[in-house]
């Protein structure tokens, strides 16, 4: 009875947060219920997660977090099913309270089926232990924001250690072509499950410079790659002990990418395959759809819903996102990076083969150096960004004009002229607003802007077009 008088009190305190920081205007809520719930009733998460009818599923990893729990969600709803999820991407515990407060009755009882949880690399240890959930999702794991993960091998032992508490009824899906992530898969009591990339068309051995998982999970020697998709994804074995990828149980055997607006997919999995027109572009966006067919099958989707809804899905807020710029205004393509990886494959999706490209473009980049954006930006030289200096087969550069803002714009703006851009055709504009109207004034009719942004610089942006008029407020989305 006491702990229930506890929740009680803290589902009503952080519900106050919540429309006190909405209406005060001093953001969307999506964290501060969370802190003020906690210090009323530390339990209160764990209290919430255990009402919930068809449990919890907790998804991680370094890129594609949002995108892949957006798509999972869609899936689950075209499936008549309330999902609560963290949909405004508040990744921390306090994140996941504040979901479960804003889903659930002042005496706890929840109004969804299912918790679905976007979980920071970070916090996903406290999750699982907290929500004890029947899903695991761990899609990648890269150097991001040294300042506050550590080194790739720290965070995958902390991982390792929370997924060992999983029991038997419990399920793990793991990226097969990541070494580090498939590695979390051995010795756990928990059911697991693998996905993975079975076209070998898409291994170009992109970005091998910055593998951060080179070295075998159980002997430690280097890895040899048959096939690199980029960074250490890909298809390995150990020449010395014999590890190796493991078989995927969720295939993506065909893989077309259709530029920047599609892709085409072609997914085997137990028992059956499905072909599905994705809406959104991108090798990891494709890896993204994988990832999220596997877990609605394990929580047993049909797969023809499945596919159905893949193909009606819109990103979540700055992750190939697209805006127009008022009614008559120029379109815009959102796309957000953060770490050497990321960048380097957003970078090779627009670019595509520059060799091939039928026109320039112009781009739109803001690099901002905040707490969640990471402190230390030296990751800026090993993305790839060389691809954006290259020409075109007719001798045109393959990026026409850059507008660079953010609190590191002139280092982006020195990154860009050693990967090869004429330093005039780089605008610097630290203030973001600023740079927005500099880079819609000198874009052609009928152009569309590309706009590449680090996390803080996202909220931001999209802060200075919800004032405009021209997008929502992403907790509204």
């Amino acid at each position: 009875m006491t702990i229930r008088l506890r929740t009680t009190a803290a589902i009503l305190a952080g519900r106050t947060a919540s429309l006190l920081s909405r209406g005060l205007r001093l953001g969307g809520g999506t964290n501060l219920p969370g802190r003020v719930a906690r210090r009323i009733a530390p339990d209160v998460l764990q209290d919430l997660a255990a009402a919930l009818p068809k449990g919890v599923v907790l998804l991680s990893g370094t890129n594609g977090k949002t995108t892949t729990t957006r798509m999972i969600a869609t899936i689950l709803e075209h499936n008549r099913l309330n999902v609560l999820h963290n949909r405004a991407g508040a990744n921390l515990i306090t994140g996941l309270t504040a979901t479960a407060l804003a889903g659930s009755s002042p005496f706890g009882r929840p109004a969804s089926h299912i918790g679905l949880f976007e979980t920071d690399e970070a916090a996903l240890p406290a999750a699982i232990a907290e929500t004890k959930p029947r899903l695991v999702v761990i899609h990648n794991l890269f150097r991001d924001q040294l300042d506050r993960y550590g080194e790739v091998d720290t965070l995958a032992g902390k991982w390792k250690a929370a997924l060992a508490t999983l029991p038997a009824e419990s399920m793990v899906l793991l990226e097969a072509d990541d070494p580090a992530v498939a590695d979390l898969g051995s010795g756990l009591t928990a059911q697991v499950y693998y996905y993975g990339l079975d076209d070998v068309s898409h291994a170009v051995g992109a970005g091998g410079h910055i593998a951060d998982s080179q070295f075998c999970r159980r002997c430690g020697t280097r890895y040899d790659y048959a096939q690199r998709f980029y960074a250490h994804v890909g298809h390995y074995h150990c020449p010395n002990c014999g590890h190796e990828r493991p078989k995927p149980h969720f295939s993506l055997q065909k893989l077309t990418l259709e530029g920047t607006s599609s892709s085409r997919l072609y997914i085997t999995y137990p028992g059956g395959a499905l072909e599905v027109h994705l809406p959104i572009p991108g090798l990891y966006n494709a890896i993204n759809a994988l990832a999220a067919t596997a877990a609605t099958i394990l929580l047993d989707m049909p797969p023809a819903s499945v596919r159905d809804a893949l193909e009606r899905f819109s990103a979540a807020f700055g992750r190939i996102e697209r805006v127009q710029a008022g009614p008559n205004g120029a379109p815009m393509l959102i796309a957000l990076i953060k770490n050497p990886v990321g960048a380097s494959e957003t970078v090779r999706m627009l670019v595509g083969n520059e060799q091939e490209a039928s026109k320039s473009f112009q781009l739109w980049i803001a690099i901002n150096d905040l707490d969640a954006d990471g402190t230390d930006v030296s990751w800026l030289w090993d993305a790839e960004f060389e691809r954006l200096g290259a020409v075109r087969g007719d001798g045109q550069p393959v990026v026409e004009r850059v507008t660079v803002s953010g609190t590191r714009a002139y280092d982006m703006a020195v990154r860009l002229k050693y990967a090869g851009i004429d330093p005039e055709r780089i605008v610097v504009e630290p203030n973001l607003a600023s740079a927005v109207d500099l880079a819609l004034q000198a874009l052609p009719t009928g152009e569309t802007l590309y706009m590449l942004p680090t996390y803080t610089a996202m909220l931001e942006l999209r802060a200075e077009f919800a004032q405009r008029g021209w997008v929502r407020q992403f907790w509204q989305d």
